[in-house]
């Protein structure tokens, strides 16, 4: 498809990407563990907390696989994470985090998690639902698909009273939000420019300090400054934005 041909099929649906970040209030970030939104968002969320944007934190596993040492058992590793990942939320000025405690290593797109999210997306009734990309090309991380996938699902539904009908019945209203945005992502459509904030970007990360050492840091900071050059930014971040009327049956999604 030509430019003008991508901006026709825009206009027909709806589609206007940049605007997923700028007209957005209240961001619900559904991530697989502790520190994929930092790694992949940090510098757009703490441009949008600084904006007076509302944010959520929902981390889906309980993060107790990520170690190569023997010696840290599962428990103590899960407990470490969730210490990690608050101290890098407030970083990035975010206070408001959910734990849903799934298993690492082991989740999959059940009904069972579509419906915990659409409750947490009627609840928050959010303008933007960030999210892990999950038809990356050899994926392996099985969190990873799921919730991208559970992730986009419950956006799909969530306005739809019939679907999760149990929420409704205790006083809950269906929630049209408007954008989806994924990270991590083959066919990116916006470019967030987060040069003033990479180094708060860095120091989030940095709480990780089970996962990350000064090489991983300084990949990270690299990445960003990769992604940014596409567009003339001195460090960037990449999401594909996609609405309802994207995400089904539209054979020109991946373009979009």
């Amino acid at each position: 498809m030509t430019s003008s041909e991508v901006e026709y099929v825009r206009s027909l649906i709806g589609l206007r990407p940049e605007r997923a970040f700028e007209e957005c209030g209240t961001l619900l970030s559904i991530q697989p563990h502790p520190d994929d939104t930092e790694i992949a968002a940090g510098g757009t969320v703490a441009k949008l907390v600084k904006r007076g944007c509302r944010v959520i934190y929902v981390t889906v596993t309980d993060g107790g696989a990520g170690t190569t040492s023997p010696s840290i058992k599962w428990e103590e590793l899960s407990s470490m994470r969730k210490k990690e990942q608050q101290a890098a939320a407030q970083t990035l000025g975010v206070t408001e985090l959910v734990w849903l405690d799934y298993r690492d290593s082991e989740l999959r797109p059940t009904l069972e998690l579509r419906n915990k999210l659409i409750t947490l997306i009627r609840q928050y009734r959010p303008d933007l639902i960030l999210t892990v990309d999950p038809w990356l090309l050899y994926e392996a991380h099985p969190d990873h698909i799921a919730t991208g996938l559970a992730a986009s699902e419950a956006y799909f539904f969530s306005n739809l009273p019939n679907v999760n009908r149990e929420d409704i019945d205790r006083g809950l209203k269906p929630h049209l939000t408007k954008h989806i945005a994924y990270y991590w992502t083959k066919n990116p459509n916006i470019y967030i420019d987060i040069t003033d904030v990479i180094d708060l970007k860095m120091k989030a990360i940095e709480a990780h300090k089970s996962q990350f050492g000064p090489e991983d840091i300084n990949l990270y900071r690299k990445i960003s400054q990769k992604i940014g050059e596409k567009r003339g930014f001195g460090y960037g971040e990449a999401f594909k934005v996609l609405n309802h009327y994207a995400l089904h049956v539209n054979f020109y999604a991946d373009l979009l």
